[in-house]
């Protein structure tokens, strides 16, 4: 919330509104008007939290000069999210469509590599390079490659029910606002985008009240931007919060804004995400330790298999990850993750949906059943005793809850439209479609493909899974056709294998259970792999000696 002057006069900070906070073009991190040296600790990189925080503090951060650009060496395509080039395709089993796009062909033997100058080399002709994003990534550095990192591996939180009024004066400003009043993550927010910047906000607001969030854009000097803020101060209610876009990279001007209430403030060009994300930090729950990944599992038409793809990798997750999964199970009259768990709650999924306003961390805990040590179950009722007339915002709301009780919330979808599912599946972190080589699956799971790509542009597309492949006597699209037609390469392709899935299905046991050296598990723990976007942890090493004191 901006203090008002009048709040500002007892505290002398060394700062006045004549001030001009501009940055000198030799020294970034001086202001106009220092004459003296800076403190050490102005030298040092500031750090204004850590985690998804830490962006806060990029724009103190960048380089002067923007248009700065590392070419990568020849023949060599650079990932900008991972700081370490990646391997070849062919030597990592792991890497699916996104990542084979990020991979250039690597010698077959090994040769030496020499820096000195060499004969021009004809240009390979690779792919160009796409991000799994639609918009261009950020500059590379260390804060970026930490924020990366760390969003990697976690979900993205959603901004709540409020209302958000954007002041632009540049053009792409106004552009990457309007793509992120379409984003799944704002869906909740009343957004409006208005030209005009920070001035136009003061007028405005003279005779009506303020939202909850107020962004301002100013390509002012620190002197002018200080005086419009501390207009903009004696219009704003209590309550509202102020982000400020400006053109000036200076730690000085940052301060100042931050001591007169200012939430954040982001210097241009902004990308979509990065809005989004300054915006979900602002009202993100201290309490609450992460927001779980959320990876949702539909198939392209019933009895492909989504279902017992969708249990098998939850349990390879917490199994192989060593991470804390919770596998819900949202087919309500026939869901069969109790079944394939052995197990028979008394509460689950259907109490939860009944009354979403109660749910609290120790009553979900006592709502879900334990699997194993780091699985938990929200089991379906699995009866025709209701007609399950629930609305979607019940289950938008329990989804939601669920995502702060394991890293990782496995979401077993029915396969159904309606305007819960169309939510749920809008707003999961990522989505997996479990289809077969036929022409009704092709032509299903091309409608999920292209909604999806139309309603979250900013946000990789679905992972395509397809199972049960060369099924004896039964003509099949082949496999190239049905990739190229989607425009996707299936992450995981698993063979016809009814003995090995009948007997765990019948037992009451997942596929690693029975057989953790086979085609369909390896392939289950690559995948599992692909969506947790971490590298599992390393086997505790045995003791040569273990043995000797081993009670027979």
């Amino acid at each position: 919330m901006l203090k008002p002057r009048s709040e500002l006069e007892g505290i002398d900070s060394g700062f006045d509104a004549e001030d001009d906070f501009s940055v000198a073009p030799a020294e970034p991190w001086r202001s106009e008007g220092d004459d003296g040296p800076l403190d050490d600790a102005l030298r040092a990189q500031p750090s204004f939290g850590s985690g998804e925080e830490a962006y806060r503090a990029e724009p103190a951060l960048e380089p002067a000069d923007d248009d700065y650009e590392p070419q990568p060496p020849i023949g060599r395509i650079v990932n900008p999210y991972h700081s370490e080039p990646m391997v070849s395709a062919l030597a990592d089993p792991y890497l699916t469509r996104h990542d084979e796009a990020h991979v250039s062909a690597e010698p077959a033997h090994d040769e030496p590599v020499y820096d000195a100058p060499a004969l021009e080399p004809e240009p390979a002709a690779a792919a160009p390079f796409e991000p799994p994003y639609a918009e261009s990534p950020p500059p590379a550095g260390p804060v970026s490659d930490l924020i990366a990192g760390a969003e990697s591996a976690l979900g993205d939180a959603a901004v709540p029910r409020i209302s958000i009024h954007i002041f632009c004066e540049r053009t792409d400003t106004a552009a990457a606002a309007e793509d992120a009043t379409r984003d799944r993550r704002m869906g909740r927010a009343s957004t409006t985008v208005i030209m005009g910047g920070l001035a136009a906000a003061v007028q405005q607001y003279q005779n009506q009240p303020t939202p909850s969030l107020v962004i301002v854009e100013s390509q002012d000097h620190g002197s002018t931007l200080i005086q419009l803020l501390d207009r903009l101060a004696e219009v704003c209610d209590p309550g509202t919060k102020v982000v400020v876009i400006g053109r000036h990279n200076d730690i000085a001007l940052y301060r100042e804004l931050m001591r007169r209430g200012v939430s954040e403030y982001l210097v241009p060009p902004l990308q979509t995400l990065q809005l989004i994300r300054a915006i979900t930090t602002l009202y993100s729950d201290p309490s609450a330790p992460f927001i779980g990944r959320q990876m949702a599992f539909c198939g392209a038409r019933g009895g492909v298999g989504s279902s017992t793809i969708a249990h098998n990798l939850a349990y390879t997750l917490s199994e192989r990850m060593q991470t804390n999964t919770v596998i819900v199970d949202f087919d309500l009259p026939f869901g069969t993750a109790g079944l394939d768990f052995n197990q028979d709650p008394l509460q689950g999924v259907a109490d939860a949906l009944g009354q979403p306003d109660r749910l609290d961390p120790v009553l979900l805990d006592r709502m879900m059943a334990r699997c194993t040590d780091r699985l938990s179950l929200f089991a379906a009722p699995a009866t025709l005793d209701d007609d399950y007339e629930i609305s979607a915002e019940a289950f938008e709301e329990v989804a939601s809850k669920i995502r702060t009780t394991a890293p990782y919330i496995v979401l077993d979808l029915p396969h159904l439209w309606s305007n819960w599912m169309r939510k749920v599946l809008l707003t999961a972190d990522d989505v997996v479609i479990t289809a077969t080589p036929d022409l009704a699956c092709l032509r299903n799971a091309k409608n999920i493909v292209d909604l999806m790509r139309q309603t979250r542009p900013n946000d990789a597309p679905p992972w395509l899974v397809l199972n049960q492949v060369g099924v004896p006597g039964r003509p099949e699209i082949p496999l190239k056709d049905f990739a190229e037609a989607l425009g996707l390469e299936p992450a995981l392709i698993l063979p016809f294998d009814p003995k090995l899935f009948g007997a765990a299905a019948n037992n009451g046991q997942m596929i690693e259970e029975l057989g953790d050296r086979s085609k369909a598990a390896i392939g289950l723990q690559q995948l599992a792999q692909i969506l947790a976007r971490r590298e599992p942890p390393p086997a505790p090493k045995k003791s040569m000696l273990a043995g000797l004191f081993k009670r027979k």
